[in-house]
């Protein structure tokens, strides 16, 4: 048999399957059937691994938010740190000014020290030279006085004149020793050049090397300051 005649054969032969007919009842399941696709789905949820879920991080603590006091209270430390450091900058300003009038008064002072014992060194230097220059005026009356009493005898000595003219003469000398005026001793003494002036010189046996022998006009110290020199004669 040809090939095509088996074609035909195998179509002429279909037996027609009935179709149940349809009706609104569904079709009852197997138990069988059942029973086996839930082991095939267990299975299947066995082998496949389930999606993990990440872990949720912890959420970071939020920060309490300031009350209003709170806020106040630091604002209000804020203005006392700045109010401080203003306050401690000014004090040290103040301090740098009150260390330079300290060093300013210092130096005036020191300054008004040396000139007030500077004032009074010349002072006391002008007073010197002044009483000094006076002394020197009244010196040579000194000198008539005592070269009037030399000429004065033994009978006029009793004279009221010449009495009176001895008082002044002692009143004038308590006058100048008063002052801190003194004669110079001479005669017998070693001659000093700082207290006589030697105007002549002799040989005399009798008295020693370099000794003043006679006084031709008395000297006078003022306050340790040769008011005169002693005009003397000094023997060799």
């Amino acid at each position: 048999m040809s090939e095509e005649e088996k074609k035909t054969a195998a179509e002429g032969a279909e037996i027609e399957v009935e179709t149940p007919e349809e009706t609104n009842e569904a079709p009852a399941q197997d138990p069988v059937t059942e029973e086996a696709a839930e082991i095939k789905e267990e299975a299947a949820a066995e082998e496949t691994p389930a999606e993990e879920t990440p872990a949720e991080e912890p959420e970071a603590e939020a920060e309490p938010e300031e009350t209003g006091e709170e806020a106040g209270e630091n604002k209000k430390e804020f203005d006392l740190f700045g109010r401080k450091k203003k306050f401690e900058k000014e004090l040290a300003k103040k301090d740098a000014e009150i260390a330079s009038v300290n060093d300013q008064y210092k130096r005036l002072l020191a300054e008004f020290d040396n000139y007030r014992k500077r004032t009074e060194k010349e002072k006391s230097g002008m007073y010197a030279m002044g009483a000094k220059d006076v002394i020197e005026k009244i010196l040579p009356v000194i000198d008539n006085f005592e070269r009037g009493f030399s000429l004065v005898t033994e009978e006029d000595k009793e004279d009221a004149f010449v009495t009176g003219m001895e008082k002044i003469y002692k009143q004038f000398g308590t006058v100048l020793t008063d002052l801190g005026v003194t004669p110079i001793e001479a005669v017998g003494k070693p001659f000093d050049p700082n207290l006589h002036n030697a105007v002549m010189h002799v040989e005399d046996e009798n008295l020693g090397e370099n000794t003043v022998a006679e006084e031709f006009q008395k000297g006078y110290l003022y306050k340790d300051q040769v008011v005169r020199y002693s005009m003397v004669k000094v023997a060799n």
